[in-house]
């Protein structure tokens, strides 16, 4: 199956109650953990790429590449998606894009509501013109995660139907009290605000910082328009994990396949978790 946009796939799990999970890769290895995890399970899914992984891989073109290879060597049947995670200008959204990437977020929320409008604009046209779908946000998601820094700003209602409404952008992340990385404590997201500007845009929503937020929330926030799940962390904690056992275990062991291995399998069964518990397995049949 050829990649696709996100907009058809986060419209489906907006109208039928379920979110598909942006899961971020780093390397190769969680490409094939994501894939393999997506096509058992039957989900759609996002592959996120954040500037700092793609330039790790080697660029957004070697990204497209591996992606491609890999799912004709699957055989995947799925809905992917490449999406760019964070995009810091709009020149690293038309790299992103003219690379082959089906979807990208421009992220200008650190900048005035009428700076944001106009940047995502200019990326709307572009990417549209390539059938490719447009996240943005409004707020501040708060923590760090691959040099993307913030404090907690919650998005104001009135901006994110501005932002929607002129920017005609695909779906929208508004900051409700998430945090990337692990949360100190309990999360504490704002429902009602939620429901208040799902009730204003009528676009999917997207929660950023999916890692630690507990399956009640993550119900809540899905029964409130929120389409498009972000996880990288607990994939992280777990691949590093499983290789800090398996090298504990077997301190001589070297041959790179025999640890990052147990690294992979356990990535793979968070995404299966994760996409149960977002209620996209089986949705994709």
């Amino acid at each position: 199956m050829p990649l696709v946009s996100m907009k058809e796939m986060l419209e489906n799990g907006k109208q039928n109650g379920y979110a598909v999970g942006q899961f971020n890769i780093n390397n190769l290895e969680y490409i094939q953990a994501i894939l393999q995890a997506a096509e058992e399970e039957k989900s759609p899914v996002i592959l996120g790429v954040s500037e700092g992984a793609g330039k790790y891989m080697g660029g957004f073109n070697v990204v497209v590449a591996m992606v491609k290879s890999l799912m004709e060597s699957y055989g995947t049947t799925v809905p992917v998606a490449i999406h760019l995670d964070h995009g810091s200008s709009f020149d690293k959204c038309a790299q992103a894009i003219h690379a082959g990437f089906t979807s990208v977020m421009i992220d200008a929320s650190h900048s005035p509501i009428e700076e944001n409008i106009a940047l995502t604009q200019k990326v709307v046209e572009l990417a549209h013109l390539h059938g490719v779908s447009v996240e943005a946000e409004v707020g501040t998601v708060g923590g760090e995660e691959d040099g993307v820094i913030g404090g907690v700003m919650y998005a104001d209602k009135d901006d994110c139907k501005q932002l929607v409404t002129e920017a005609g952008i695909d779906c929208l992340a508004p900051a409700l009290g998430s945090v990337h990385g692990e949360y100190d404590g309990e999360p504490n997201l704002g429902f009602a605000e939620m429901e208040e500007i799902l009730n204003l845009v009528q676009v999917p929503l997207v929660l950023h910082g999916g890692t630690g937020i507990p399956t009640k929330d993550i119900k809540k926030a899905i029964s409130l328009g929120t389409a498009k799940i972000n996880v990288n962390t607990e994939n992280q904690l777990a691949q590093a994990k499983a290789v800090r056992e398996t090298l504990n275990a077997k301190p001589n062991l070297y041959d790179p396949r025999k640890y990052l291995g147990p690294g992979s399998e356990a990535i793979k069964a968070t995404v299966k978790g994760k996409m149960r518990e977002f209620g996209s397995a089986q949705q994709a049949l």
